[in-house]
């Protein structure tokens, strides 16, 4: 089975783009992040047309994530338990934002993760990434000590660089969010419950990323982040047999700022 994720940042914008990269690929189920629409808008049948069977939430122009299968796509949970609520502005209630949908495909249970910005250290968006990385780490933990043997991939768009090599040049984000150590301590939180970053292996750095900023010509430059990430529980990382970054999606004008990441599993 070939599994990727990849935040298109705006489906609608770029559903002809993951249509052609689908074709090409031969992915079996592929994770989205910020596809930016509500369910009504999402263009379902585009990847219908392909096999794929689909499931998203997504409440407005912001977040959003999705799951396509090609291998079946069942029991469809939007949200994990304990997931913390976000009020958008003052005077409105906290909400579950569209930040996470699980689906069982081919026998994996595939959890599509768009973990928040934090915005800058000392916002209250930083605090509420930071607990929302913990209801990750509890929840996650907590199905593997149910059953050690559960094929569970935490896929997609941590906003987290784990490591300095997983930036173009640390010393730019000096006092800033992504690369603070809360925030790569609850990164490691999540890989200490049990789920291994089964990419790096298979793509080691420096200078291996999955986000270039559309400004000051990063991508040209190769001035990335590495903050996409498939983690795998160990029953699924052992089935992990090959995995990349493809970086040519990323070229191009209408590209997403964000790079597929693909792993291949065995049988």
């Amino acid at each position: 089975m070939r599994l990727a994720t990849w935040n298109v940042n705006s489906i609608r914008s770029r559903a002809d783009r993951v249509v052609g990269w689908l074709q090409r690929s031969d992915v079996d189920v592929l994770a989205l992040q910020e596809t930016k629409c509500r369910d009504d808008q999402f263009p379902e049948d585009a990847f219908r047309q392909l096999g794929y069977e689909v499931a998203h939430v997504g409440h407005s122009q912001w977040n959003g994530v999705a799951v396509l299968s090609r291998v079946g796509l069942g029991d469809v949970q939007v949200g994990f338990p304990g997931m913390p609520s976000w009020a958008a502005k003052d005077g409105v209630d906290p909400a579950p934002e569209a930040r996470a949908l699980g689906a069982t495909c081919g026998g994996v249970r595939v959890w599509s993760l768009y973990v928040p910005n934090g915005r800058q250290l000392g916002d209250p968006h930083y605090d509420y990434k930071l607990a929302w990385l913990e209801a990750l780490r509890r929840t996650a933990g907590g199905w593997l000590t149910e059953d050690g043997e559960a094929q569970v991939a935490l896929v997609g768009d941590w906003n987290i660089a784990p490591q300095d090599d997983d930036v173009w040049d640390v010393s730019q984000f000096a006092h800033s969010t992504h690369v603070s150590e809360p925030e790569r301590a609850a990164f490691r939180g999540v890989v200490e419950a049990g789920y291994a970053d089964v990419v790096r292996p298979h793509t080691p750095g420096p200078g291996v990323y999955t986000y270039w900023d559309y400004t000051q010509l990063r991508f040209p430059r190769r001035e990335g982040m590495r903050i996409d990430f498939i983690l795998g529980s160990p029953a699924l990382a052992h089935r992990v047999v090959d995995a990349r970054i493809d970086r040519e999606a990323r070229k191009g004008k209408g590209a997403s700022d964000h790079a597929p990441v693909v792993v291949d599993l065995a049988d």
